[in-house]
């Protein structure tokens, strides 16, 4: 198979189709109002909060977040980011059904117990909170204490995602994020004594300084704390547009070949010990929620990336956070301060966003099962979407390339990936993106 020469090419993570990039202005608060005007009570919804903060930043963070010393600032975006939930829920025709909660940053437990507790009740009080909803909150290990722990539990928290990286002191040193083992395990046992049973760690291949040995003692270190799931994720080098990453020494990265080599040495680690491989990054035990929708073929993919979700609405809230309605895409305003101001004056702080046509409604559907399954059965999803399959012939012509590479396999209709070319999965999807005329430097190596 020749599928090395795409490793070190830059493709999106097809989060979303289209990708941000291709968001304009075109779609502004006006627009976004109307649509949340459109939705349909009893409307399938999801919800993701973006807190923007961190008390120190990581210089691989490729994050929409920034270094808070003091507590004004959190304070006052946290007025703003009531305000929101306010302005928004006052353009439904009624509550939506809320099965999901993401809350992303930043760091969202900088937030005071007390002020996390009163933000979900308001949620609960301004959308229709199924009882059994996923509320999962992104937490960093290194400032979690008894208390905002306590407070997730009462707030009805029933999924916390750590981030880890690495546990290996050099490669930390690099990334400037100091956290221990020990550290990380009694936040874990915190949460589980207080209920919150569902756990996952993120981990990070390709760092500075990073090998394949200390990839590997990463990976059995987590395995000692047994979490549900993992996601392992390529660093992604951008220092053009992130400015703490010039602080990382690109010398010190490894290369195409070794980073495929890192992410598939801990993929084989944790098949081994008896997690389900999930698209491309993605590890679930088998009786995860997770691993199930995979084997029913209901898997999706959205901003914070593989999810049982299936949701027909995800409102986002706070500076940045992107929001997908039946209609297309919405993106609020990414410098806190203007998101504030517009809140403030009782404006969605809607920035940009993109209207779908059917074509991409089509394309979405093929690219997000590609993601998801490794396969699409391209003739069944043009026909339910009523398509002529001609208007795929650029990208047939593609895959047919990549076939006679090996990265891809045609059984009639159907286009698939074998496993050893799982990797290569941005690449096969790139394949039905229209809007990706050329590789981007905003986007991350496609391994």
């Amino acid at each position: 198979m020749q599928a090395a020469q795409y490793r070190d090419e830059r493709l999106p993570r097809y989060t979303s189709y289209p990708t941000a990039p291709h968001f304009s202005g075109a779609v502004d608060a006006g627009a976004y109002a109307g649509w949340l005007r459109g939705l349909d009570a009893g409307t399938a919804a999801s919800l993701y909060l973006h807190v923007p903060f961190c008390r120190s930043m990581c210089w691989y963070c490729g994050c929409h977040t920034t270094v808070a010393l003091r507590d004004g600032p959190i304070i006052d975006y946290l007025k703003a980011l009531r305000g929101e939930i306010a302005l928004v829920s006052g353009h439904l025709s009624a509550p939506l059904d809320v099965r999901h909660v993401h809350f992303g940053g930043g760091t969202p437990t900088i937030l005071e117990p007390a002020d996390f507790v009163g933000l979900v009740a308001l949620l609960r009080q301004r959308f229709a909170l199924h009882p059994d909803a996923e509320i999962a909150v992104e937490i960093d290990p290194r400032r979690l204490g008894p208390g905002m722990i306590a407070a997730l539990a009462e707030a009805g928290v029933n999924r916390a995602s750590l981030g880890v990286q690495s546990f290996d002191p050099d490669v930390q040193k690099a990334i400037n994020r100091i956290q221990s083992v020990a550290q990380t395990a009694a936040v874990v046992e915190g949460l589980r004594g207080a209920g919150i049973a569902a756990v996952s760690f993120d981990l990070i291949y390709g760092l500075p300084r990073q090998t394949l040995r200390s990839c590997l003692d990463t990976v059995e270190q987590c395995l000692a704390l047994r979490p549900d799931r993992f996601s392992i994720f390529g660093y992604a080098h951008v220092p053009e547009f992130k400015k703490h990453q010039r602080r990382i020494v690109t010398a010190e990265l490894p290369d195409g070949e070794a980073r495929h080599e890192q992410a598939e040495a801990m993929a084989g680690r944790l098949v081994a010990a008896g997690y389900v491989r999930i698209g491309l990054d993605h590890f679930a035990r088998p009786e995860d929620a997770m691993a199930r929708a995979l084997s029913q073929g209901s898997l999706h993919r959205n901003f914070q990336g593989y999810t049982t979700d299936r949701c027909e609405a995800l409102i986002g809230f706070g500076a940045s956070a992107i929001g997908r309605l039946p209609q297309g895409y919405v993106q609020n305003e990414v410098v806190i301060g203007r998101y504030a101001e517009h809140v403030a004056d009782n404006v969605l702080p809607t920035a940009r966003g993109y209207r779908l046509t059917a074509e991409d409604r089509l394309r979405a559907e093929l690219i997000e099962r590609v993601m998801c399954d490794l396969s699409v059965d391209i003739d069944a999803v043009c026909a339910r979407h009523r398509a002529d399959r001609r208007i795929l012939d650029a990208s047939l012509r593609q895959l047919d390339q990549l076939a006679r590479e090996g990265v891809v396999r045609f059984e009639g209709g159907r286009v698939f990936l074998p496993d050893e070319a799982r990797l290569m999965v941005r690449k096969v999807a790139s394949a039905f993106d229209a809007h990706l005329d050329e590789p981007q430097r905003q986007y991350s190596r496609a391994v």
